[in-house]
Protein backbone atom coordinates (compact mmCIF):
# COMPACT_ATOMS: atom_id res chain seq x y z
CA UNK A 1 0.00 0.00 0.00
CA UNK A 2 2.98 2.95 0.79
CA UNK A 3 4.24 1.91 -2.62
CA UNK A 4 0.77 3.00 -4.50
CA UNK A 5 0.71 6.23 -2.43
CA UNK A 6 4.43 6.88 -3.67
CA UNK A 7 3.28 6.75 -7.38
CA UNK A 8 0.16 8.11 -6.87
CA UNK A 9 1.59 11.53 -5.63
CA UNK A 10 3.74 11.85 -8.92
CA UNK A 11 1.17 10.45 -11.39
CA UNK A 12 -1.40 13.10 -9.86
CA UNK A 13 1.23 16.13 -10.32
CA UNK A 14 1.86 14.62 -13.47
CA UNK A 15 -1.24 14.96 -14.70
CA UNK A 16 -1.52 18.59 -13.22
CA UNK A 17 1.12 19.82 -15.01
CA UNK A 18 -0.27 18.53 -18.44
CA UNK A 19 -3.40 18.91 -18.51
CA UNK A 20 -4.53 22.46 -18.82
CA UNK A 21 -8.11 21.74 -17.55
CA UNK A 22 -6.92 20.05 -14.47
CA UNK A 23 -4.10 22.48 -13.56
CA UNK A 24 -6.46 25.45 -13.65
CA UNK A 25 -6.34 26.76 -10.28
CA UNK A 26 -10.01 26.42 -9.13
CA UNK A 27 -10.24 29.00 -5.83
CA UNK A 28 -13.02 27.56 -3.45
CA UNK A 29 -16.49 27.97 -2.58
CA UNK A 30 -16.85 28.63 -6.38
CA UNK A 31 -19.79 28.30 -8.25
CA UNK A 32 -20.56 25.46 -5.02
CA UNK A 33 -23.72 26.63 -2.64
CA UNK A 34 -22.87 29.05 0.00
CA UNK A 35 -23.35 27.16 3.32
CA UNK A 36 -25.71 28.17 6.04
CA UNK A 37 -22.77 28.92 8.22
CA UNK A 38 -21.69 31.23 5.79
CA UNK A 39 -24.64 33.29 6.56
CA UNK A 40 -23.96 33.37 9.86
CA UNK A 41 -20.38 34.40 9.35
CA UNK A 42 -21.36 37.11 7.35
CA UNK A 43 -24.35 38.12 10.08
CA UNK A 44 -21.32 38.25 12.94
CA UNK A 45 -19.01 39.91 10.70
CA UNK A 46 -21.43 43.21 10.10
CA UNK A 47 -22.50 42.86 13.86
CA UNK A 48 -18.80 43.26 15.21
CA UNK A 49 -18.49 46.29 12.91
CA UNK A 50 -21.20 48.25 13.93
CA UNK A 51 -20.46 47.32 17.39
CA UNK A 52 -16.63 48.71 16.84
CA UNK A 53 -18.18 51.80 15.15
CA UNK A 54 -19.66 52.33 18.69
CA UNK A 55 -16.11 52.38 20.27
CA UNK A 56 -15.26 55.94 21.50
CA UNK A 57 -11.88 55.02 22.44
CA UNK A 58 -11.23 53.96 18.63
CA UNK A 59 -12.16 57.16 17.48
CA UNK A 60 -10.76 59.27 20.23
CA UNK A 61 -11.16 63.26 19.14
CA UNK A 62 -13.19 62.35 16.18
CA UNK A 63 -17.19 62.42 15.91
CA UNK A 64 -17.23 59.27 13.74
CA UNK A 65 -20.84 59.36 13.19
CA UNK A 66 -20.48 62.36 11.22
CA UNK A 67 -17.79 61.34 9.45
CA UNK A 68 -18.64 60.55 5.17
CA UNK A 69 -18.80 57.40 4.13
CA UNK A 70 -15.13 55.94 2.23
CA UNK A 71 -15.91 52.70 0.01
CA UNK A 72 -14.18 50.18 -1.76
CA UNK A 73 -14.47 51.82 -5.64
CA UNK A 74 -12.43 48.73 -6.84
CA UNK A 75 -15.06 46.42 -6.64
CA UNK A 76 -18.72 46.10 -8.17
CA UNK A 77 -19.98 44.01 -5.59
CA UNK A 78 -23.14 46.31 -5.34
CA UNK A 79 -24.20 46.21 -9.03
CA UNK A 80 -22.80 42.20 -9.51
CA UNK A 81 -24.52 40.76 -6.64
CA UNK A 82 -27.69 42.20 -7.14
CA UNK A 83 -30.50 39.84 -7.59
CA UNK A 84 -32.14 38.86 -10.94
CA UNK A 85 -35.08 40.87 -12.07
CA UNK A 86 -34.25 43.70 -9.45
CA UNK A 87 -34.23 47.23 -10.31
CA UNK A 88 -32.28 48.71 -7.99
CA UNK A 89 -29.85 50.56 -10.39
CA UNK A 90 -32.70 51.97 -12.47
CA UNK A 91 -32.72 48.88 -15.28
CA UNK A 92 -33.48 45.06 -15.37
CA UNK A 93 -30.85 42.38 -14.48
CA UNK A 94 -31.69 39.84 -16.25
CA UNK A 95 -29.48 37.19 -14.95
CA UNK A 96 -27.25 36.26 -12.13
CA UNK A 97 -23.72 35.81 -12.17
CA UNK A 98 -22.40 33.83 -9.35
CA UNK A 99 -19.05 33.34 -10.35
CA UNK A 100 -18.44 37.63 -10.39
CA UNK A 101 -20.81 38.35 -7.14
CA UNK A 102 -18.38 36.10 -5.30
CA UNK A 103 -14.90 37.28 -6.85
CA UNK A 104 -16.29 40.67 -5.95
CA UNK A 105 -17.19 39.82 -2.44
CA UNK A 106 -13.45 37.69 -1.89
CA UNK A 107 -11.77 40.83 -3.12
CA UNK A 108 -13.53 43.00 -1.20
CA UNK A 109 -13.21 41.20 2.57
CA UNK A 110 -9.62 40.89 0.79
CA UNK A 111 -9.22 44.90 0.26
CA UNK A 112 -10.42 45.46 3.91
CA UNK A 113 -8.29 42.96 6.00
CA UNK A 114 -5.26 44.57 4.46
CA UNK A 115 -6.47 47.90 5.09
CA UNK A 116 -7.51 47.01 8.54
CA UNK A 117 -4.44 45.21 9.76
CA UNK A 118 -2.19 48.07 8.57
CA UNK A 119 -3.57 50.10 11.51
CA UNK A 120 -2.85 50.54 14.98
CA UNK A 121 -4.62 48.69 17.56
CA UNK A 122 -3.25 48.96 20.91
CA UNK A 123 -5.88 48.64 23.08
CA UNK A 124 -6.92 45.69 20.77
CA UNK A 125 -10.50 46.80 19.86
CA UNK A 126 -9.74 45.74 15.84
CA UNK A 127 -8.03 42.26 15.95
CA UNK A 128 -10.03 39.93 18.70
CA UNK A 129 -13.44 41.70 17.03
CA UNK A 130 -13.42 42.90 13.22
CA UNK A 131 -10.34 41.35 11.97
CA UNK A 132 -10.85 38.11 13.70
CA UNK A 133 -14.81 38.03 12.31
CA UNK A 134 -13.03 38.84 8.79
CA UNK A 135 -10.91 36.36 8.95
CA UNK A 136 -13.61 33.68 9.63
CA UNK A 137 -15.50 34.49 6.93
CA UNK A 138 -12.19 34.45 4.57
CA UNK A 139 -10.84 31.38 5.88
CA UNK A 140 -14.23 29.22 5.64
CA UNK A 141 -16.21 31.00 2.77
CA UNK A 142 -13.57 32.48 0.62
CA UNK A 143 -10.02 30.86 1.17
CA UNK A 144 -8.75 32.34 -2.03
CA UNK A 145 -8.94 35.37 -1.01
CA UNK A 146 -6.71 34.86 1.92
CA UNK A 147 -3.41 37.38 1.79
CA UNK A 148 -0.41 35.14 1.81
CA UNK A 149 0.82 36.42 4.36
CA UNK A 150 -1.57 36.61 7.35
CA UNK A 151 0.40 36.27 10.13
CA UNK A 152 2.45 39.59 9.05
CA UNK A 153 -0.19 41.45 8.14
CA UNK A 154 -1.75 41.84 11.46
CA UNK A 155 1.56 42.57 13.07
CA UNK A 156 0.05 45.93 13.52
CA UNK A 157 2.30 48.41 15.66
CA UNK A 158 1.43 48.39 19.25
CA UNK A 159 1.98 52.84 19.14
CA UNK A 160 -1.07 55.10 19.15
CA UNK A 161 -2.64 56.25 15.79
CA UNK A 162 -2.85 59.37 14.75
CA UNK A 163 -5.71 61.29 14.41
CA UNK A 164 -5.90 61.22 10.23
CA UNK A 165 -5.43 57.77 11.15
CA UNK A 166 -8.26 57.28 12.93
CA UNK A 167 -9.96 59.92 10.78
CA UNK A 168 -9.37 57.23 8.11
CA UNK A 169 -10.44 54.40 10.40
CA UNK A 170 -13.52 55.79 10.96
CA UNK A 171 -14.57 56.39 7.56
CA UNK A 172 -13.63 52.89 5.77
CA UNK A 173 -15.11 51.13 8.27
CA UNK A 174 -18.09 53.05 7.63
CA UNK A 175 -18.26 52.38 4.34
CA UNK A 176 -16.78 48.69 5.12
CA UNK A 177 -20.28 48.34 7.15
CA UNK A 178 -22.43 49.41 3.94
CA UNK A 179 -20.53 47.02 1.79
CA UNK A 180 -21.09 44.22 4.48
CA UNK A 181 -24.69 44.89 4.08
CA UNK A 182 -24.86 43.95 0.55
CA UNK A 183 -22.28 41.49 1.18
CA UNK A 184 -24.54 39.79 3.51
CA UNK A 185 -27.60 40.11 1.28
CA UNK A 186 -25.67 38.80 -1.75
CA UNK A 187 -24.66 35.66 0.22
CA UNK A 188 -28.29 35.40 1.93
CA UNK A 189 -29.71 35.26 -1.47
CA UNK A 190 -27.09 32.64 -3.16
CA UNK A 191 -27.34 30.25 -0.15
CA UNK A 192 -31.58 30.33 -0.66
CA UNK A 193 -31.15 29.35 -3.97
CA UNK A 194 -33.38 31.94 -5.71
CA UNK A 195 -30.72 33.13 -7.75
CA UNK A 196 -30.93 29.59 -9.77
CA UNK A 197 -34.78 29.72 -10.29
Amino acid sequence: MPLVKLYFTPVLLLLMLTCPQVSQSVPVMRKGPLTESCVVYAQMLLQNITDTLTQNKLFTGIDCINQSVELNLETNTPSVCAPKESTCSGTVKSEFDQESCLTNIGEDLHHYYKFLAAQPDPDSLLGPTVLFRLREIMENCFTWSLPTDLASMEAAAERESTYEERLSLCKVLKGFRVRSITINRAISYMNSGDHTK
